[in-house]
C-alpha cells in the first residue's frame, strides 16, 4: 500500500520514495534503485502508529526535514514537522510549522512537495493542495517560503512574494 506519496533525491543522488502505508498509520521511505524506476527492497517505517499522510522532505545544513499532515480524510488539519541526522531515522517531531491565521488548519492545505529553490542556498518552498471535494476541479495549489526559527521549519501566509524574499547569496 503506497498512498499519499513524495519523491526525494539526497545530496548523493539517491532517490527515495515516502509514502503513507500500512491504512495510513506509518509513513514508509523506500530507497529507489540508481535509474530512479523500481524500489531496492530497502525501506524504513518511520511515524509508527502515527497516522500520518501527504509527506513532504528537504535536506538543509546536513539534517532532513519534513512536513506531514495528519489523517483527517478531506479536511485539512494542523501540519506535523519532523527532524533527523539520517533519513531512516530517529526522528524527533517539532510540531506544528505552520504559524498565524489558520495555521491549526495547516493554512488550508495538505504537503505535496518542498521545493529547493535553484541558485539560492537554503530557500525551499511548501507546496501544499487545496482540496474541494465537493467539486475538485476547484482545487488549487499553494506555494509559500519555507523560513527556519530555532532550527525549525515555519510556513507563514504571505499575499504576494516572489523569490527575492530568500535575499542575494
Amino acid at each position: 500500500m503506497a498512498r499519499d506519496m513524495t519523491l526525494f533525491v539526497d545530496d548523493d543522488g539517491k532517490a527515495y520514495h515516502i509514502y503513507s502505508s500500512e491504512e495510513n498509520s506509518t509513513l514508509h521511505i523506500s530507497l529507489l534503485t540508481e535509474d530512479y524506476l523500481s524500489p531496492s527492497g530497502r525501506y524504513w517505517r518511520i511515524f509508527v502508529n502515527r497516522f500520518m499522510e501527504a509527506p513532504t522532505m528537504f535536506k538543509k545544513d546536513g539534517k532532513y526535514y519534513m512536513i506531514n499532515s495528519g489523517c483527517t480524510g478531506w479536511a485539512p488539519n494542523a501540519g506535523r514537522s519532523a527532524v533527523s541526522e539520517s533519513i531512516a531515522g530517529p526522528w524527533t517531531e517539532l510540531g506544528n510549522p505552520f504559524k498565524g491565521k489558520d495555521s491549526d488548519i495547516s493554512l488550508n492545505s495538505q504537503g505535496t512537495y518542498i521545493l529547493k529553490v535553484p541558485g539560492k542556498q537554503d530557500a525551499f518552498i511548501f507546496i501544499g493542495d487545496r482540496w474541494v471535494p465537493d467539486n475538485p476541479v476547484d482545487g488549487t495549489s499553494i506555494w509559500l517560503p519555507v523560513r527556519f526559527s530555532d532550527n525549525r521549519p515555519v510556513i507563514e501566509w504571505i499575499d504576494k512574494w516572489d523569490l527575492g524574499y530568500f535575499g542575494k547569496k
